[in-house]
């Protein structure tokens, strides 16, 4: 059973960075994955951010972060890393990391939270002064 661990999350001002990590254990990451974090704010519906192929690891970004985030993977420590820079209070929101089986490659699929199995517990996010 793949289990997903978050860390990295906290308190920034804006225009601050932070990076967030998603450790992955518990099985083989195929080829076949994709990893993607999603954030919910308060009172708000989850929404996927950024998603990484595992098996091409080509990349993609919702457009309130494209320019700003960057998801990136270290093979070897079986890692996720969101690294978030220019933060803006509206980017305050509980950060997942979850991961699917599937070889879809339509990014609107692979951002839609309904269509995953796994799941970390989430990390806060805050951005204020």
């Amino acid at each position: 059973q793949l289990q997903l661990v978050e860390s990295g999350g906290g308190l920034v001002q804006p225009g601050g960075s932070l990076r967030l990590s998603c450790q992955v254990s518990g099985s083989t990451l195929h080829n076949f994955f994709t990893i993607t974090w999603f954030r919910q704010a308060p009172g708000k519906e989850r929404e996927g951010i950024s998603c990484i192929r595992v098996g091409d690891n080509r990349t993609h970004y919702a457009d309130p972060v494209k320019g700003r985030f960057t998801i990136s993977r270290d093979n070897a420590k079986n890692i996720m890393y969101l690294q978030m820079n220019s933060l803006k209070p509206e980017d305050t929101a509980v950060y997942y990391c979850a991961a699917i089986a599937s070889g879809v490659e339509d990014n609107n699929y692979l951002l839609n939270p309904k269509y995953y199995d796994f799941w970390g517990q989430g990390t806060q996010v805050t951005v204020s002064s």
